[in-house]
Formats: structure tokens, C-alpha cells, sequence
């Protein structure tokens, strides 16, 4: 089979490989279609250059001996493990059982690779990071306020729609432009939910007294999917205005925070940092990363069926796994905005 590694640059290399054989728990994947994100060419010297895909939409080759729950032929989407081989861009990948999910029928493809890497990270920063309620038959009562930064990307969309699930409210998004007709699609200002466009704000205390002003009271916490440039100093000004006088409100953070904005605080505030790979072998595995990665990946695929949870924008790019090239070169270079980038592997 072919499979994509990623070099420095980011540049990738076709290699020849055997098809993978599963381990117990494992399954083997025929890829139908995979995506690509930014971590892809951010991360492709870890552990070593290799085959950096993660996101999966496809059907069961083969599973491992213990694995009881999916069967060969079967359409499935799924989350391969970041950081180790047999990734998804290529024609066959290798997933956990816990973490690979039945694609539920009317669903594309393409609608499903949009969600593994993306709601995996959306999940763990709210229910995980921020401690809030999970979604459940009967949403809970539990308000926000829960401010999410980026929330036009796709860990924010994801982030979003998950909240909304727990009918945690009222949400303060924010975003640039281009994420406005999605977020007002799921918003919900009856309940407070507001939509700020940063770039509507000359400077990052003008946009944090707005904020302050469409939502007078403590915040909950913050998801800050972004994590770079000013969105920290932003973020953190937010929480300090608006934190209760006897709290420290949580926050979750794609990125590490720099350490120089976090030493001059006073607070106990420490970002949870989100980190996918938590649900398989990552710091949270000996205290239910795993369980944790289980249990949401069958609820993704019951959201999706009952219509509650629905996938993000894409696009899919052609040329099969040599698209993988200027997808990367896209979303390094900043292209790309508000939609997922998609290969489509079989039949290329």
C-alpha cells in the first residue's frame, strides 16, 4: 500500500508498506476518506517523520482477536492514535476499537472525517478540562457563562455544539468574520448566547470590554481554541474580569500558554491543556483517558444518528494522498478558514 510521511518543510514522501496487521484491540481500516490538520506539519518531527494522519471515514478490513464489536465491511469513522505509525493518510490505517465508531447510515464520509481529531479535542476541553456536565437525555440545568475563543474552527464549532448539548448557556463565542453564518446557525441568543467578530475591536481590551458587556457575570470558564498570538492575554483578561470573588474559573487551552503571561498572575489558575492523545496513552490515560475516549465515541455516533450532533465544513481535495501536499501547505500558510480539509484516499 502507499502512505504520506511528513518531513520538515512540510514536505511529504510516498513510501511503500505492507498492509498492517491489527493487534488485539485493534482494527485495521480500508481509508475512504481522511483529513488533515494543522498538527500534521506542526508535529512532523514526533516522534519521528511519519505517517501523521489521524482522522479516518472507511470501511473494517480486519480486526484484532478481541474485538467483538465491528465486524470486516463495516462503514465506520474513528480517531488513529497521534504520534504512532500506521496513520490515515493511506490506503489502509490502524485505530483502536474504543476509539473507531459506526458511521450511522445516511452519513457521508466526508461528514464523518470531519469529527475524530476535532470533537475528541472539543470534549476533553469542556467535560475533561472545564469540568462541565456532559451531554445527557435530559440536558442538565447547569448555566455558563462558558466562553469559547475560536469558536468558529472546528474544535470551537465542535466545542460549541457539544455545550449546547448540555445546554450550558449562555455562551460567548468569538470569532473572525467568516465564522459568523455558522455560529449563528447554532447560537442560541434567546438563552444569552452572543457572537463577537474580534476583528471589530480596535485592540484586545476593547474586545474584552465587550465581552464584558454582553456578559456581566462570572464566567464558568473559557475553551480557548486557539492559543497563539494574542488570544491568551485575551482570554485571561476576560476570566480576571469577570471571575466570581471566591472562584478561580477553570480554562482549557489547545496550546501551551507562555509561561510569562501565567507567572505574573496571582491566581491558581493553570490551563488544562488539551491534548487528544490523551484518550489513548497521554497523561490521562491512567485516570480514564481511555474509558473516556470510549464512552464519547459511541456517543458521537448516537448524537449523529439522532440528529443532535452534526459534522463541520469541508473540503475535499483532489489528487488522492498527493492532495495531502498542498493541503498542508494551505493551513501552514493560513489559507484556510472555517472548513476541514479532506483526501479521498480509495479509488485514487
Amino acid at each position: 500500500m502507499q502512505e504520506v510521511v511528513v518531513h520538515e518543510g512540510p514536505r511529504i514522501a510516498f513510501a511503500e508498506s505492507p498492509i498492517p496487521r491489527p493487534g488485539p484491540d485493534q482494527i485495521v481500516i480500508k481509508v475512504d476518506v481522511a483529513g488533515c490538520n494543522p498538527k500534521d506539519y506542526k508535529t512532523y518531527w514526533f516522534p519521528e517523520p511519519l505517517n501523521q494522519g489521524n482522522d479516518v471515514a472507511g470501511y473494517v478490513h480486519e480486526v484484532g482477536s478481541k474485538v467483538v464489536e465491528f465486524k470486516a465491511g463495516d462503514a465506520v469513522f474513528a480517531l488513529h492514535e497521534l504520534g504512532t505509525k500506521h496513520g490515515t493518510h493511506a490506503d489502509y490505517c490502524v485505530t483502536w476499537a474504543y476509539t473507531t465508531a459506526h458511521l450511522p447510515k445516511g452519513f457521508s464520509n466526508e461528514t464523518a472525517a470531519t469529527i475524530p481529531l476535532a470533537a475528541t479535542s472539543a470534549a476533553l476541553g469542556l467535560f475533561r478540562g472545564l469540568q462541565l456536565p456532559a451531554p445527557s437525555q435530559s440536558p442538565t440545568e447547569h448555566t455558563g457563562p462558558l466562553l469559547i475563543y475560536g469558536a468558529s474552527s472546528a474544535v470551537g464549532a465542535f466545542a460549541v455544539k457539544l455545550a449546547l448539548l448540555s445546554n450550558i448557556h449562555p455562551i460567548i463565542a468569538v470569532s473572525g468574520p467568516s465564522g459568523a453564518t455558522l455560529l449563528s446557525q447554532l447560537l442560541e441568543p434567546s438563552k444569552g448566547d452572543f457572537l463577537l467578530n474580534y476583528k471589530d475591536h480596535s485592540s484586545a481590551s476593547a474586545l474584552v470590554s465587550q465581552i464584558r458587556k454582553v456578559c456581566p457575570q462570572p464566567f464558568h470558564g473559557a475553551l480557548d481554541a486557539i492559543s497563539e498570538q494574542q488570544s491568551p492575554n485575551i482570554v485571561l483578561a476576560a476570566l480576571d474580569a469577570l471571575s466570581g470573588p471566591n472562584s478561580t474559573p477553570r480554562l482549557a487551552a489547545t496550546l501551551p500558554y507562555p509561561e510569562d503571561i501565567l507567572v505574573q498572575r496571582s491566581d491558581a489558575i493553570e490551563p488544562y491543556l488539551v491534548v487528544a492523545a490523551d484518550v489513548h496513552n497521554g497523561r490521562d490515560s491512567k485516570a480514564g483517558g481511555e474509558d473516556f475516549g470510549c464512552v464519547i465515541f459511541r456517543m458521537f455516533a448516537r448524537w449523529l444518528g439522532e440528529g443532535r450532533l452534526s459534522g463541520y465544513p469541508f473540503e475535499v481535495r483532489d489528487g488522492g494522498l498527493k492532495g495531502v501536499q498542498r493541503a498542508l501547505d494551505d493551513l501552514n500558510e493560513g489559507k484556510v478558514r472555517g472548513k476541514k480539509l479532506l483526501i479521498r484516499v480509495s479509488g485514487t
